[in-house]
Formats: C-alpha cells, sequence, structure tokens
C-alpha cells in the first residue's frame, strides 16, 4: 500500500475536503476583473483531508494499476472559515515511472457544486503529494456551465491549497 502521504486530497481537492450558506464572492479570495459581470473568477481554499479510504489491489503488496483510493476533504477560506467540502476517487492507472492516478472530484461550495476530473503525476515518489492541474467539467446552480481549471499545492501534511481559475 502507497503511504497516507501519497494520497490525493482532491482537487478540488481532497481537491479533498474544497455549506456556510455564504457566496463564494465572500468566502473566498475572488478577482472578478476578467469580466464585468463576474463571470470569471479565480476562488483560493485550503482544503484538508478529513477522511480516505483505499482499495488496494494487492492489499499489503506493491502498488498496482487499478488501486483506489477515496477521500474527503473540508473546505476552508483564507479567513479560516469552513465554506464546503471536496470528495472523490481516485484510481491508480500507472504503477512505475513514480506512479499515476485519475481522479474525479465535486467541490460543494455556497450556491452549487463544481465537478472535476483529471491526472495526478508522481503519487508513488517520496515526499508531500505532487502539485496537479485538473479541469473543470462542469458544475450545478451558479457553477452551471462552468468551466475553467483547478491547480493544487500540498502547503501541509493532510492539507492543500486549491487555486479554482473558473470560468462560465
Amino acid at each position: 500500500m502507497r503511504p497516507i502521504r501519497a494520497a490525493c486530497l482532491g482537487t478540488a481537492t481532497a481537491l479533498v475536503t474544497l455549506l456556510a450558506c455564504v457566496p463564494v464572492a465572500t468566502a473566498a479570495t475572488d478577482t472578478d476583473s476578467a469580466d464585468p459581470k463576474g463571470r470569471d473568477r479565480v476562488i483560493t481554499l485550503t482544503g484538508r483531508l478529513a477522511e480516505q479510504t483505499r482499495f488496494p489491489v494487492n492489499p499489503g503488496g506493491a502498488p498496482a494499476q487499478g488501486d483506489r483510493t477515496v477521500f474527503r476533504s473540508i473546505l476552508f477560506d483564507e479567513d479560516g472559515k469552513q465554506v464546503g467540502d471536496t470528495g472523490g476517487t481516485c484510481t491508480t492507472t500507472r504503477a512505475d515511472n513514480g506512479g499515476a492516478e485519475e481522479c474525479v472530484v465535486t467541490y460543494n461550495l455556497p450556491g452549487g457544486q463544481l465537478s472535476v476530473q483529471g491526472m495526478v503525476f508522481g503519487i508513488l515518489n517520496p515526499g508531500p503529494p505532487p502539485s496537479f492541474d485538473n479541469g473543470i467539467t462542469g458544475g450545478t446552480g451558479e457553477f452551471d456551465r462552468a468551466r475553467g481549471s483547478v491547480h493544487a499545492d500540498t502547503i501541509a501534511p493532510g492539507t492543500r491549497r486549491f487555486t479554482i481559475d473558473l470560468h462560465r
């Protein structure tokens, strides 16, 4: 089994983890200068891993293609206020050359949900989990028809910073 630090937090998250009935504009860093109607924006959140379960193909053995991780993270704004959560699954697609996972994650935020999907490379390398960029594939509520990307950086054990570049 992989060490817990190699886990994907989800994009968004998790990337996870990613609500207080507060508009996203007040719940996170939000820059609306790209569109006067506020349709394009950047949201910065911190995700703290809350739950994680691994389903290895070879229990007690080496990482293998098909290993799966299910996770949930709690999302906080820059003031430390809880504003949502994120949850998803990551499936190992490559167990050599540092490993790779394909992840599908949902971010539950004030006003709706964001769906995110993509690859995370280097998951089996020693050290903190790698940074990654995943694509926003859609959303609900105020995020209906959303597009863009989520960038994640590990900032502490079990903690990631998610930068959501949102286009609608």
